[in-house]
């Protein structure tokens, strides 16, 4: 049976156009997220980022792979729907974590995410993989956007540094350039969202967010999370994140110990 916050079309919608809208996934545990995007931010981990340069307003700030340390985002992870639903929008019998993420804007912040794919910046093949992308804030303008359909492309897009502005990796003629989706004419899937609410994508769709012109900051939880045939991909480079130590192999299945189970049928 389907999770009751999805419908059929909810999933056919996420296999198609490789975004939906999954009202209310993390609407019990707001508060929960809001005092764990706090710690975080007063107890930033070793991969945390500050992504405006001198002289640009307001603060963008990022971290991730803090679930192990941040008891409320583990409590969320483990008791949530969020791995149930996953499955059903991969059609997995099994999930995995892979890693949270906290994305936090300002108000007067101005700066955008810029458009962007996960998977090249991860060691993560495969086509069962989905992210949530959860704000803690009532949003409008500063949504999530996505590409639809970008996740079927037959070339991954160019994976860059957001405040340096380079490539990521040295082969960058392996990869689409990244495109101007306002530009071009693609269609662009973005939700007015209520705290809780959650845009459900998988890692190969191409997405991005306006800056935060509003009055109230905008507080964001992620998490990645992967299906049956996810598989440990070399890349040309370190990957963000990068795990240090993982001592995985090309085609095998990420090591349980380190991306636990989360949900299985």
């Amino acid at each position: 049976m389907t999770h009751p916050l999805l419908t059929s079309q909810d999933i056919e919608t996420y296999q198609r156009d490789g975004v939906v809208l999954i009202k209310g996934l993390f609407a019990d545990h707001v508060d929960t997220l809001r005092a764990g995007i706090a710690r975080n931010m007063s107890e930033p981990g070793p991969y945390a980022a500050e992504n405006l340069k001198d002289g640009e307003a307001g603060r963008f700030f990022d971290d991730y792979c803090n679930w192990s340390r941040i008891s409320e985002f583990e409590q969320v992870i483990k008791n949530s729907d969020a791995g149930a639903v996953a499955a059903d929008l991969m059609g997995s019998n099994g999930v995995q974590l892979f890693h949270d993420h906290v994305l936090v804007k300002e108000p007067g912040t101005s700066k955008p995410t810029p458009w962007h794919q996960d998977s090249p910046y991860y060691f993560v093949q495969g086509r069962q993989t989905v992210s949530f992308w959860s704000p803690m804030d009532a949003v409008t303008t500063a949504s999530l956007r996505c590409v639809a359909g970008s996740h079927r492309w037959d070339k991954e897009v160019l994976p860059t540094r957001w405040l340096a502005e380079t490539d990521f990796y040295p082969a960058s003629d392996e990869y689409l350039p990244v495109p101007d989706p306002d530009a071009e004419g693609m269609t662009i899937v973005e939700f007015a969202m209520e705290p809780g609410d959650a845009v459900a994508f998988d890692y190969r769709t191409l997405h991005g967010a306006r800056g935060n012109d509003s009055t109230t900051r905008r507080r964001a939880f992620s998490l990645r999370l992967i299906g049956d045939d996810a598989r440990y991909v070399e890349r040309a480079g370190p990957t963000s994140p990068p795990f240090p130590g993982h001592d995985m192999v090309a085609g095998q299945k990420l090591r349980e110990d380190w991306f636990p189970t989360i949900f299985t049928r």
